[in-house]
């Protein structure tokens, strides 16, 4: 088991961030002739705006591409450095896959909130940590309707997931990760208390 330095943490910062930063819900909604998805309901690049285009299919294909890139961040690391002693590559490249994603160069630094890349980020770390993650997502937004509400409680969770399966490290990694959508989600957890909070398949009229 070798250690890995700062130049291997650094290329995997650099490899997560490059496929972090694919902005698959600009990509999907151009190809299939719909437009800039940033200049309708909430200006998000996420699946969740990309289903109000009313293409159901393509917010799937944008969920499934997000959290794919954060997977496959954390997996292209782990081939890299399979064992990897003290700071993890692979956690490092899941971590800039959720910076990728959120603060894009391409786009400005102005990208989506995180939370089909963050979910694709907990499976490759720790599977079954990831598949409560999504099962709690998909819970709550079948409850409330608030697809805001259930990425909240999904990444308030997934630390506790992590602690189980994925060890101390995955925790922190997982808490910076919530930390981050938390942050994005600051004009939702308004709306939510205020109750202006579109549900899923709703319409929004500002951006946030």
């Amino acid at each position: 088991m070798t250690a890995a330095g700062w130049p291997e943490l650094l290329v995997a910062l650099l490899l997560g961030y490059g496929f972090g930063s694919i902005p698959f819900g600009i990509l999907l909604t151009r190809a299939a002739g719909l437009g800039d998805v940033r200049k309708i309901g909430s200006g998000n690049i996420g699946a969740t705006n990309v289903l109000r285009t009313g293409h159901k299919g393509l917010a799937a294909a944008t969920l499934l591409a997000d959290m794919g890139k954060g997977a496959a961040a954390v997996l292209l690391a782990r081939a890299f450095w399979p064992a990897a002693a003290g700071a993890d590559p692979a956690l490092v490249a899941g971590a800039g896959a959720m910076l990728g994603h959120v603060f894009p160069l391409w786009l400005r630094f102005r990208g989506g909130k995180g939370v089909a890349t963050a979910l694709g980020v907990y499976i490759a770390v720790a599977w079954p940590a990831g598949l409560l993650a999504c099962v709690t997502w998909l819970l709550v937004a079948l409850l409330f309707r608030y697809s805001s509400l259930a990425a909240l409680i999904a990444v308030t969770a997934t630390p506790a997931y992590m602690l189980v399966f994925g060890g101390p490290p995955a925790v922190v990694l997982a808490a910076l990760v919530g930390a981050l959508v938390w942050l994005r989600h600051g004009a939702n957890v308004r709306r939510l208390i205020a109750g202006t909070e579109p549900k899923i398949g709703q319409g929004e009229r500002t951006p946030g």
